[in-house]
């Protein structure tokens, strides 16, 4: 894997939906790790939440579309993914039967086989297994009028997920109006007692790595919305002999119900996926997110014993987020615009022929200045180019501090000093958040005369280091804290799509792309998701924004 080598990993989330705090624990697991990190997000609609915390968003058909494994192929190759993880029930069976076409394609696809997702998607299949591990496991009838057991009893689809169209019935009559309801169903009786998930992380051969049981203390559609990790030895006993029978790749959900009375644990439900809870587990130490990337680095982990918080317990709540505008305008409202610097408000490219030319002064070498330029525009490392070719190599760092604290020769694009002051003439506080050597970047604001027209700048490195650099969200909530404006009243406008817009878009700030094909991270992508506000000149900022 690329991984190994260089420490970035891409991954590839499908049906990412909702799944904003499984991508936030990713990303924290890999600052930890010290791993660049890139996440993809494929999705059909464009609009889940969780594709604001997403690197890239990747269009795909539906799953069930004959073009969709070789559309995900397609982006596997193209965007040189190295792990495609599921999160949805759906996706399972059609990535598990196309997992060695990823593997193929350098993609690790994080799903267990064919055969034992088929055990899962079909419930009666389900129960049979857990019997066959030596677990209990309720009975399962397919036809309500061979149901002879007692009521209350449970029907639900064979196939089903969530919780949908699954019913508690208490009396015979009842169950007939379901099972018309419901195409095809099992019935099982109704088990009284504390609910429990598993969840269980396994490296790709199946052997377990975290094992962290938390009993449902209060769930809603089938996903967990109070939850408490509870270290029972009796239930990791038996999560351990469901492990051998199945061997799971990577994560697994299990759903147990402890009897009341009897004591006895009834298993109901795998999904062989992260769990909607699996964050929670994660945050109580049974870090799979961390072990994950681990395995994708080549590293090997064992099973992880006594380092999970016992007993505490975590309550979790929803947040809406913006996602996108059919608008061509923000349509009003907006009291402050953030602007990034470097590609947006000047090319950056007059700044690194300005930095070759101070170079060239410092050498006392006037052609030194086009050789640099061209090693540039070669794709080059241009200063130890030019150094080895004049054997000066130990005036590299001579170089390097003349170009990093020269005062750069460097001019706005066309009508940006004009789009600021007629933004501030609508009383529009302006700022600047741009990643860079401080005094570096604190050259090209003088430069530009940005401290002249603006309300604040923050240089994102002299905040405490390269860590606080976009898409970092810390220099935004410290600007708007400034401002007190809320962040439905701010548009950022920035050029790198890899890591300009992450943090805007999860604060709720309305986000203007300037497309720019001549500056240095320009990828020639367009932008993933319409926000309906894409600019080819940063002067068409102010027709965008129109105050009520």
């Amino acid at each position: 894997m690329k991984g190994v080598q260089g420490k970035e990993i891409h991954i590839l989330f499908t049906g990412v939906g909702r799944r904003v705090e499984l991508i936030q624990a990713f990303r924290q697991a890999a600052l930890r790790l010290h791993v660049n990190l890139k996440i993809y997000g494929a999705d059909m609609a464009g609009t889940a939440p969780a594709l604001a915390f997403c690197d890239v968003t990747r269009k795909v058909c539906a799953m069930k579309d004959k073009d969709y494994i070789p559309q995900l192929l397609h982006i596997c190759r193209q965007d040189h993914i190295d792990l495609l993880i599921p999160t949805i029930d759906t996706d399972l069976a059609v990535l598990a039967e196309n997992a060695e076409q990823f593997q193929e394609a350098g993609t690790k696809a994080v799903i267990s086989t064919p055969e034992k997702v088929a055990i899962c998607r079909d419930k009666n299949y389900t129960s049979d297994f857990f019997r066959s591990c030596g677990l209990k496991a309720p009975e399962t009838i397919n036809d309500y009028r061979k149901y002879t057991g007692s009521y209350p009893c449970f029907i639900k689809p064979k196939d089903g997920s969530s919780s949908i169209n699954a019913f508690k019935v208490n009396q015979e009559s009842e169950l007939a109006v379901y099972a018309e309801k419901i195409e095809d169903y099992i019935i099982q009786p109704f088990i009284e007692g504390k609910e429990y998930t598993v969840d269980v992380f396994c490296d790709f051969e199946g052997n377990p790595v975290y094992i962290t049981p938390r009993e449902r203390v209060a769930v809603r559609s089938g996903e967990v919305l109070k939850t408490k990790i509870e270290l029972d030895e009796k239930i990791i006993a038996e999560s351990k002999m469901l492990i051998r029978g199945f061997k799971p790749c990577g994560p697994m959900a299990v759903q147990l119900i402890r009897q009341s009375g009897t004591g006895d644990d009834y298993y109901i439900e795998i999904n062989p996926r992260y769990g909607g809870g699996a964050p929670l587990s994660m945050k109580a130490g049974a870090d799979s997110a961390e072990a994950l990337l681990r395995l994708a680095l080549g590293e090997k982990t064992g099973y992880q014993e006594n380092i999970v918080s016992d007993g505490v317990v975590y309550s979790r709540f929803d947040q809406s987020i913006y996602i996108a505008s059919e608008s061509k305008q923000i349509n009003g409202g907006i009291k402050g615009v953030i602007f990034d610097l470097d590609d947006t408000l000047y090319p950056e490219k007059q700044y690194v022929r300005s930095g070759y030319r101070a170079i060239a002064g410092k050498l006392g070498y006037e052609e030194a200045e086009e050789k640099l330029w061209n090693y540039f525009l070669e794709g080059k490392n241009a200063i130890d180019e030019l150094l080895d070719e004049l054997g000066q190599q130990e005036r590299k760092a001579e170089c390097l501090e003349a170009y990093r604290n020269h005062m750069p020769d460097i001019a706005f694009y066309d009508r940006v000093g004009d789009c600021i002051r007629e933004l501030k003439n609508l009383d529009i506080k302006i700022g600047i958040i741009t990643d860079g050597r401080v005094n570096g970047q604190k050259n090209k604001i003088a430069a530009l005369g940005l401290d002249k027209i603006t309300d604040d700048i923050i240089i994102t490195d002299e905040l405490g280091g390269e860590q606080f650099r976009k898409p970092n969200d810390i220099a935004f909530r410290i600007m708007q804290c400034r401002w007190r404006i809320p962040f439905g009243e701010m548009a950022y406008v920035g050029d790198n799509l890899m890591k300009d817009f992450q943090a805007p878009r999860q604060l709720g700030m309305r986000c203007i792309y300037f497309e720019n094909p001549d500056g240095i991270y320009y990828n020639g992508s367009p932008m993933d998701i319409d926000y309906g506000m894409k600019i080819s000149n940063i002067s068409d900022v102010n027709e965008m924004i129109v105050r009520k």
